[in-house]
C-alpha cells in the first residue's frame, strides 16, 4: 500500500490541512467501516467511532478527552472519576480491535486508513497515495517547473515519510505481547469479566457429635473456632449416624480454584478491567449470556464440562479415574491421567479459549484434573512468559481463533511446577 506524501499530522492543524475533498473521502470510508461487519452489529463502537472521527474533522479535540467522551456517549456526570470508570477505556479497545479485523478484511485498499492509536481518543488518517492521488497541486509548485534533482528530493523524502509511516504500526504490532493477544476479546469488551468459581457439596460433623466427643473428653471443641481448625479425632471404628454429618454451606471451594482467583483478579485490576467473583450458585447461563467469563476449574464445574464435552480436549472420567482425553476425528487420540491420591507426581489441565461460545460471549476455562493442574493453568494464562512460550510456534493468525492447550505440572510435596505446555489446538 503506497502512502501519501504529507506526514500524518495531529492536532488541530491537521484539520485546518484537510480540503473539503479529502473530508468527504474521510466519511465516505467512515461509512464503510460501520457498515462493514466488524461494526454492523456494534451500536456503541459505531457511535464512538463516529463521534472521535467527526470531532476530529471539525477540529474539536477539546471534545476528545476521556471524561468528555464518558459524559457525552456514556451519560456519566460530569466530572465522574474516570479512574474508577474505564468505560471508555475499555470501549477505544474494543474499537480498535474491530478497526484490525476491518483493515484485515478489506479486500482493495482504502484512500484513507482510519485509525485510533494507543493511549488516545484523537483518530489519525493515513492516505494512500495509490489509492487516491492527491488531486490539488501545492500553490507554491504551480505554473512552475522544478529541477529532476528537486523533484527527486521531493521523491524520497515521500519514499522515507512512507517507510516511516509503515515502520510504526509494524513495530508496534510486533511489541503486543501473548498476553495482550490472549486477553484481548476479553479486555476490550465493555462489560465486566466474571471469574466463576465451583462450590462442591460438603459436609462436616454435627453439633451434636462434636458434644458427644467432648463429654468423653473434657475440654476439647467448646469453641466454634476450635471446632474450624481441628479435626475430630474419632477411633476409625466408631459408627456414626448420617444425621450426625450435616451440609455446611460457607465452605467448600477447591484451593486450586482460589488461586487462580487470586491470580486472575490481580491481572485484571492492573489494566484497570472490573472483574466480579462469582461462587456456586451465584451465577447462571444468563450471567455467562450477558458478560465475559473465565471458568475455573473442571470436574468439580459443571460449566466447564459442558463447553469442552465436544472440543479437541475434553475432560472424562472412567473407571473411577480422571483423564483429559483427545477427541481426534483422524486417530492417535492422546489421554492424559491423574495418578491416584497421595502419589500424584504429575497433574495436567486444559487451558479453553472460545471467542464465540454458546452463551455468545467470550469464555475462558483454565481447568485442572487435580488442584495443582488447576493452579498451573490458572499460572499460564496470567503470565507473559509463559503464553509466549506456548504460542512462538503457533498460527499467525490464532489471537482470532479459538485456542486449547495441554499444560503439565510437576508436583513436589504438594507444590505444582511451572507448567509446560504439551498439546495445542487452533480452529
Amino acid at each position: 500500500m503506497g502512502i501519501t506524501a504529507e506526514p500524518i499530522v495531529t492536532g488541530h492543524q491537521a484539520d485546518t490541512c484537510l480540503t473539503d475533498a479529502q473530508k468527504a473521502t474521510i466519511r465516505h470510508e467512515l461509512q464503510n467501516i460501520l457498515d462493514s461487519r466488524p461494526f454492523r452489529n456494534s451500536a456503541r463502537s459505531k457511535q464512538f467511532l463516529s463521534y472521535v472521527v467527526e470531532h476530529k474533522l471539525e477540529g474539536r479535540e477539546e471534545f476528545l478527552k476521556e471524561r468528555t467522551i464518558g459524559t457525552e456517549i456514556f451519560q456519566r456526570k460530569v466530572g465522574y472519576a474516570t479512574g474508577d470508570d474505564p468505560v471508555v477505556r475499555v470501549q477505544a479497545g474494543e474499537v480498535r480491535r474491530r478497526l484490525e479485523q476491518y483493515h484485515h478484511s478489506r479486500p482493495i485498499a482504502a484512500p484513507v486508513r482510519i485509525n485510533l492509536p494507543l493511549g488516545s481518543y484523537c483518530p489519525e488518517f493515513h492516505w494512500d497515495v495509490m489509492a487516491n492521488p492527491v488531486e490539488e497541486k501545492p500553490a507554491a509548485l504551480t505554473g512552475k517547473r522544478w529541477p529532476a534533482w528537486i523533484i527527486g528530493g521531493i521523491c524520497l523524502a515521500v519514499a522515507l515519510a512512507a517507510f516511516l509511516v509503515l515502520r510504526g504500526p509494524a513495530s508496534h504490532r510486533a511489541s503486543e505481547s501473548a498476553l495482550d493477544k490472549f486477553w484481548s476479546p476479553i479486555f476490550t469488551t465493555s462489560q465486566p469479566v466474571l471469574i466463576c468459581l465451583a462450590k462442591p457439596v460438603l459436609y462436616r460433623p454435627s453439633l451434636e457429635l462434636y458434644h458427644k466427643y467432648s463429654k468423653i473428653h473434657p475440654g476439647t471443641f467448646q469453641t466454634e473456632v476450635e471446632r474450624y481448625d481441628r479435626p475430630l479425632p474419632l477411633d476409625p471404628n466408631e459408627k456414626i449416624a448420617w444425621s450426625d454429618m450435616v451440609p455446611y454451606t460457607d465452605y467448600g471451594v477447591a484451593m486450586g480454584d482460589v488461586y487462580v482467583a487470586a491470580r486472575l483478579s490481580a491481572l485484571f485490576d492492573h489494566i484497570n478491567k472490573p472483574s466480579q467473583v462469582r461462587i456456586g450458585t451465584n451465577y447462571s447461563f444468563e450471567d455467562l449470556r450477558n458478560s465475559p467469563a473465565v471458568v475455573v476449574g473442571a470436574f468439580n464445574n459443571r460449566w466447564t464440562l459442558q463447553m469442552t464435552s465436544n472440543l479437541r480436549f475434553a475432560f472424562v472420567e472412567q473407571d473411577g479415574h480422571f483423564k483429559i482425553q483427545e477427541q481426534s476425528p483422524s486417530g492417535g487420540a492422546r489421554s492424559w491421567v491423574l495418578g491416584p491420591q497421595g502419589q500424584i507426581v504429575e497433574d495436567f489441565a486444559v487451558v479453553t479459549r472460545l471467542l464465540d461460545s454458546k452463551t455468545g460471549q467470550v469464555v475462558i476455562a483454565a481447568a485442572g484434573l487435580g488442584a495443582n493442574g488447576t493452579q498451573a493453568a490458572g499460572e499460564f494464562i496470567a503470565r507473559e512468559d509463559y503464553l509466549e512460550e506456548a504460542f512462538r510456534t503457533a498460527p499467525s493468525d490464532w489471537p482470532t481463533k479459538n485456542v486449547q492447550v495441554v499444560v503439565q505440572t510437576t508436583v513436589t510435596d504438594s507444590v505444582a511446577g511451572p507448567p509446560r505446555v504439551v498439546a495445542t489446538y487452533f480452529w
